[in-house]
């Protein structure tokens, strides 16, 4: 009811009445081509009245006729858009995927803004004790770091092919320049080059080797993922190369329980 009325409150302020507002979104429905945007007198009454919801078309074209910011209506409902990607980071997909979504580059971002000027980042520092002071910034601050043009895949959490080196659920940053398997120039794993790829019926992120005209899909040898062979031509498309990798660091359930019967074995009875 709450959205109903401002939205009621809006219309009165601009000095429109009903028959106003549905002939508008006559003219918005014939220029989209499409009658969804129509908005009826009995409809726009339950809207304002009875605390119906608007659907998708509807509520785009009263922002549209009341010159309102769709994100700041859709707020009036219950759905913040800033928050989607902090619900995004609670749904934990098995595949991997690449970011279709862009992030918004409206609002604002808490960062640290005042660090201690004696602080020594060559030497690992506690972040949370040397920074004095926080603040919010515009997101379009965060333009100059041409986010639009990287391309960015996360790990699926059940994609093991390069763990432990690569957490699932690991954020990647891909190099689309970058599609040449490189099969050498490295000296240690963390050299080597990782790719990710799109398959027929997904996508992985590996490191990889050709032979003849297949490419190998090479696990890290920890993993208990195996090798597969796959026609290079027909069968996978290099994405690009990961040139950036965030990922939070947890040991597997395997781990905690040979830790734990550690721990029991070594207390004493």
């Amino acid at each position: 009811m709450e959205a109903g009325l401002r939205l009621k409150n809006v219309r009165e302020k601009l000095g429109l009445r009903f028959r106003e507002v549905e002939q508008a979104s006559h003219v918005i429905a014939k220029r989209r081509g499409n009658s969804d945007f129509i908005i009826g007198l009995s409809r726009l009454a339950d809207i304002e009245n009875r605390g119906v919801v608007p659907n998708i078309h509807r509520l785009y074209c009263l922002c549209a006729i009341y010159r309102l910011d769709i994100d700041e209506v859709l707020a009036w409902y219950g759905i913040r858009t800033e928050e989607i990607w902090r619900d995004a980071a609670h749904v934990k997909p098995s595949k991997t995927h690449p970011i279709q979504a862009r992030e918004p580059t409206r609002g604002s971002v808490s960062l640290p803004i005042h660090l201690d000027p004696g602080v020594d980042f060559r030497e690992t520092v506690f972040l949370s004790r040397v920074v004095r002071e926080w603040g919010r910034l515009p997101l379009s601050l965060l333009e100059a770091l041409d986010i639009e043009k990287t391309r960015y895949g996360v790990v699926g959490y059940e994609d093991r092919r390069m763990y432990p080196l690569l957490q699932p659920g690991s954020l990647v940053q891909i190099d689309d320049t970058r599609t040449e398997i490189r099969e050498e120039g490295w000296t240690t794993e963390f050299d080597r080059p990782i790719y990710f790829l799109e398959l027929r019926h997904g996508y992985a992120c590996c490191w990889c080797s050709l032979s003849g005209d297949h490419l190998i899909l090479q696990p890290h040898p920890g993993s208990p993922a195996k090798p597969e062979v796959l026609d290079f031509e027909s069968e996978v498309d290099v994405v690009g190369e990961v040139v950036g990798i965030a990922m939070q660091l947890e040991s597997s359930p395997t781990r905690r329980k040979v830790k734990r019967k550690a721990r029991s074995a070594a207390s004493p009875k």
